[in-house]
């Protein structure tokens, strides 16, 4: 714009010495129409004045009429302010045409300034668009227990730019929306229930039907654990050391820590209690050891001793006789 009005004034400035220089006679101010001049200039003053009044309000409209559409707040207070930046430029343009400044000039420097903005600004661009996709998609909300670009959290405000999620040891993590959107998104508040996954080891002398009453009634009875859907036992690995059980049992978002906690415990409790087994890992190692010649080394040790008890008593029998 600045670049438009430099240019207006050199044309200006140039066209008087051109023409003296050709020999023209010189401009005559007199002819000069200053009445036009300032009634254009004073036009151009009310359009800028009336115009950022009637963008304000009009920006404030659109945000009020968003508001009681239920936008989320964050986008609808960004659209106001996208809008009302570009009813002002509509002002300007207005008013600098006003005056003589040519609409092309206008349009190639407003032009240039977008395409030099928009380079420079490509990575916050890119954030905002992102920051709308995740205001307006909603894959995650407020208050959410999220895991968003490999960080897990509850997620504390969504802007345009970037998302706050608190982590759980209390550290703000602030994260650009464009990592975010190109992520995948774990939203664990989504849905009102949580689904405990909780693996148990017995022996492979118990009793398995036993072991799995046993998660069962554990489960059936733990008041924080849901009733429906019902709870249920399934053997998963036969391992080194134990035969691998899995309960599955839900329970509410809220009382998902408390509940697999209180299960865990009653079921080392129950299973010691009632008799049964939770194996270490363990291995058996058996280890074998060789003379030079390829006997083993526990023949050779067996060997020795024997030939040690035959001298010894060789010379007893000796003076005996």
């Amino acid at each position: 714009m600045m670049g438009a009005m430099h240019a207006l004034l050199a044309a200006t400035t140039a066209a008087p010495a051109q023409a003296r220089a050709a020999g023209a006679p010189a401009f005559d101010w007199s002819t000069v129409d200053w009445a036009g001049i300032l009634l254009n200039w004073g036009i151009a003053l009310v359009i800028v004045v009336v115009g950022m009044w009637l963008s304000k309000r009009l920006s404030l409209a659109l945000e009020r009429a968003l508001t009681r559409a239920r936008v989320e707040s964050t986008l609808s207070s960004f659209l106001r302010n996208v809008s009302y930046a570009v009813l002002l430029v509509l002002v300007f343009v207005s008013a600098l045409t006003k005056i003589g400044v040519p609409a092309t000039s206008l349009a190639t420097v407003l032009g240039a300034a977008g395409l030099a903005v928009g380079l420079a600004l490509k990575d916050s661009l890119s954030n905002i668009a992102s920051g709308v996709m995740l205001i307006v998609l909603r894959p995650m909300r407020d208050g959410d227990h999220v895991v968003a670009a490999g960080q897990e959290g509850i997620v504390d405000e969504i802007r345009v730019f970037q998302t706050r999620i608190r982590a759980f040891d209390q550290r703000v993590i602030t994260l650009p929306n464009s990592t975010i959107t190109t992520a995948p998104i774990i939203n664990y508040s989504t849905l009102p229930t949580r689904r405990l996954e909780i693996a148990v080891g017995v022996g492979y002398d118990d009793d398995l039907k036993q072991a799995q009453r046993i998660l069962l009634e554990i489960a059936e009875q733990n008041p924080l654990v849901l009733k429906d859907p019902k709870p249920f036992v399934q053997v998963t690995n036969l391992g080194e050391s134990s035969v691998d059980l899995m309960l599955f049992a839900y329970a509410s978002n809220g009382d998902f820590g408390s509940a697999k906690s209180t299960v865990i415990e009653a079921i080392r409790n129950q299973l010691l209690e009632q008799g049964l087994s939770i194996p270490y890992p363990q291995r058996d190692l058996h280890v074998y050891h060789h003379d030079a010649d390829g006997r083993p080394l526990a023949e050779v040790l067996t060997k020795a001793v024997t030939d040690d008890g035959d001298t010894g008593a060789a010379p007893g029998a000796a003076k005996g006789n």
